[in-house]
């Protein structure tokens, strides 16, 4: 007993530190040259992406919820659905990514999964931007010119290639942390595993 809440709490500090390490590295974005200058790039994923790897699927979204929540309270609620959005993109990103990992556990999974991640968090980004985000914002920012079809070329235009450029800068980053983490990552994992 005594042993399993050892490691719950190691667990919880980890999943700490790489949310805080997370939310900081959400502070240090850059926009796009050929986009619009609102949608930044990060790489507040990688933590969660380690600690989705490491432990579980739902260990990223914990670490997503740390990340969002430390931004809200450091930073306060002056931007809430761009808040919202960074959580939803993260976590449609991070999720699928970790569970083709933990189903096969090699480089070739989570190529994959970085793949199909891209994937779902673009269609995904693409649909909440058009219905949900976008006009939340218009009415936030007195847009009128709110038509279908200017929200589908914002979609297009914007928000469909900022996400697979960022997701495929993300993973270039990624990849070579990870190959040169994989002997502590299974460490870490035989570690939990076990108990």
């Amino acid at each position: 007993m005594k042993n399993v809440q050892s490691s719950n709490l190691t667990k919880l500090i980890i999943l700490s530190l790489l949310g805080t390490i997370s939310m900081i590295l959400l502070l240090l974005n850059f926009p796009l040259p050929f986009l619009p200058s609102y949608l930044k790039v990060d790489f507040g994923e990688v933590p969660t992406l380690l600690a989705a790897l490491i432990f579980s699927p739902m260990a990223g979204v914990v670490v997503q919820l740390i990340k969002n929540g430390l931004y809200l309270v450091v930073y306060g609620a002056s931007d809430p659905v761009g808040v919202l959005a960074n959580f939803i993109a993260g976590v449609t990103f991070v999720v699928p990514i970790s569970m083709i990992y933990h189903r096969y556990k090699t480089n070739k999974s989570l190529v994959s999964g970085l793949v199909i991640g891209t994937i779902i968090m673009t269609i995904s980004m693409g649909a909440l931007n058009y219905f949900v985000l976008l006009p939340i914002y218009s009415v936030f920012m007195g847009w009128t010119n709110l038509t279908p079809t200017f929200l589908l070329n914002t979609i297009l235009i914007g928000v469909v290639p900022f996400n697979i450029v960022k997701s495929i800068i993300v993973s270039a980053l990624f990849i070579p942390l990870f190959i040169k983490l994989k002997p502590w990552i299974k460490q870490k994992q035989m570690s939990y595993s076990s108990r």
